[in-house]
């Protein structure tokens, strides 16, 4: 009975830190402005390409 309850606290608490921490992510995300820092990172997987067309 013990070790139930034992799994049913470390369930509840991670549950807590799971929503504290996807709080975080949101808030770092869209609160903080970091919108120059995100264009930069989407135009990334298309640097490549411009230097194999001949065109960077």
């Amino acid at each position: 009975m013990a070790l139930q309850q034992i799994f049913d606290n470390a369930s509840s608490i991670m549950t807590v830190v799971s929503f504290a921490t996807f709080l975080g992510i949101v808030g770092w995300t869209y609160l903080l402005r970091r919108g120059s820092d995100f264009d930069q990172a989407a135009r990334l997987p298309f640097a490549d390409e411009a230097v194999e067309d001949g065109h960077g």
